[in-house]
């Protein structure tokens, strides 16, 4: 029972995750400004900011995305407690003996890149 609720709160977190950073792709995909409007416009860039993520281009190529502190805080809280589970797992394997060593790893992706 217990890994059962264990697995449903990581899927619920995975969820957020995903929802989230769906949510900016798509925000992006509607603001989006060229650098040059972005550095004349900036107060307005960052007054966007605080309704959604801004995205800029440069020669028609992505390369920056505004956003506001909230929006930074939440993604940052996100990644910490991403990599707070990950570290977690990695000390679960290592307590029940679920690891491999390096160089068997290495063998086996020898093999698999040989064929």
């Amino acid at each position: 029972m217990k890994q059962q609720v264990d697995i449903a709160y990581r899927l619920s977190k995975s969820l957020k995750l995903i929802n989230l950073i769906t949510l900016i792709k798509m925000r992006c995909a509607v603001e989006m400004l060229n650098a040059s409007d972005a550095k004349r416009e900036f107060g307005e860039v960052l007054i966007k900011a605080q309704r959604g993520p801004v995205g800029i281009n440069r020669n028609g190529k992505p390369i920056a995305v505004v956003i506001s502190v909230a929006e930074y805080t939440q993604l940052e809280a996100l990644k910490e407690e991403h990599l707070k589970k990950t570290i977690q797992e990695g000390i679960a394997d290592l307590q029940t003996g679920k690891v491999t060593d390096g160089k068997t790893v290495m063998d086996k992706l020898q093999k698999r890149v040989s064929g």
